[in-house]
C-alpha cells in the first residue's frame, strides 16, 4: 500500500506543480473539479448511513461558494445561498421516501459548505498577489506535516492522541508534524524568497489545524460505517481524504495571510 501511495504521489506532484504554477482558470477550474469530486464522495458516505442526500443541491451550494470567492466583489453569495436553502427545504418537502428529511436537509447544507468554504479559501489565496506562494505554502506545510506525522508516529508513536477517532495518530506524531510543517515552510521560503519567520509560523500553524481536518472527515466516515470516502485515488482513498487537512490548512492560512503578513 504504502509503494502505491508513493507511485501515485510521484505521478500527481509534476502535473500539481503545473496547475499551480499556472493559475488563473485553470487552478479555479481544477479546484472546482476537485471540490464537485469530493462533494460528491460525501454525498456517497451519506448514503452509506440510509441518508438520502441531492447531489444537485450539494453540488449548487459548492459552486455558490467558489463563485464568492471567485468573485467578491459581485455579492452573489447570501441571494444565491438564501435561494437554494429555500429550494432544499421545499424539495424535502416531496421526499416520501426519506424518514429523515430536516436531517438530510442540513447534512446536504453543511458538507457542501465545509467542502466549498475550505476549497474557497485555498482559491482565495491563489487569486490574491504572488498567490501561487500561499498556496505552496498550504501544500508543502500540510504534506510535510502528514508525512512527518505518519513516519513519526511509526517509528516512534507510544500515546495516542484522539482514539475515538483515529486510533493510530499518537502525540508523537504530531510533534514529528510539527518538525514536517516547519520543514515545509522552510521550502517555501528557500524557492521563493518569503520571510523565513512567517515560513515558520505558517508551518506550525498548518501542523496544529491539519490534524483536525483529518480527525472530521474520519468521524464523518466512522459516523458512515466507510473506511474511505472513494477508491478513486490508488493508495490514497478518494479525493475528500486528501483535501481533509487541506480544508482546514486553507483557512488557517488566508486569515494569517491577511490579518498577520498583511
Amino acid at each position: 500500500m504504502t509503494r502505491i501511495r508513493i507511485i501515485t504521489a510521484l505521478v500527481a506532484l509534476p502535473i500539481i506543480i503545473v496547475i499551480v504554477q499556472l493559475g488563473g482558470w485553470v487552478f479555479s477550474s481544477v479546484l472546482t473539479l476537485i471540490a464537485l469530486i469530493a462533494a460528491w464522495e460525501y454525498v456517497q458516505m451519506m448514503a452509506a448511513k440510509g441518508h438520502k442526500l441531492v447531489i444537485w443541491f450539494a453540488w449548487a451550494f459548492v459552486l455558490v461558494t467558489l463563485a464568492n470567492a471567485q468573485f467578491p466583489e459581485r455579492q452573489l453569495f447570501v441571494p444565491a445561498f438564501t435561494l437554494l436553502l429555500i429550494l432544499l427545504l421545499v424539495w424535502q418537502l416531496f421526499q416520501a421516501d426519506s424518514t429523515a428529511q430536516p436531517v438530510d436537509w442540513a447534512l446536504t447544507v453543511a458538507g457542501s459548505l465545509f467542502i466549498g468554504f475550505g476549497l474557497g479559501h485555498l482559491l482565495g489565496l491563489r487569486l490574491q498577489a504572488a498567490g501561487h506562494v500561499w498556496v505552496w505554502l498550504v501544500l508543502l506545510c500540510t504534506w510535510g506535516a502528514d508525512t512527518a506525522a505518519y513516519f513519526g508516529g511509526r517509528a516512534f508513536g507510544r500515546h495516542k492522541f484522539w482514539p475515538r477517532w483515529s486510533p493510530k495518530k499518537t502525540w508523537e506524531g504530531i510533534v514529528a508534524g510539527i518538525l514536517g510543517g516547519i520543514i515545509g515552510g522552510g521550502l517555501v521560503s528557500l524557492i521563493f524568497s518569503f520571510p523565513f519567520g512567517h515560513a515558520v509560523m505558517i508551518g506550525v500553524l498548518v501542523a496544529l489545524v491539519g490534524p483536525f481536518g483529518d480527525l472530521s472527515i474520519s468521524m464523518m466516515k466512522r459516523y458512515a460505517g466507510v473506511k474511505d470516502s472513494s477508491n478513486l485515488v490508488p493508495g490514497h482513498g478518494g479525493f475528500l481524504d486528501r483535501m481533509d487537512s487541506i480544508l482546514f490548512a486553507s483557512v488557517a492560512v488566508f486569515y494569517y495571510a491577511f490579518w498577520v503578513v498583511r
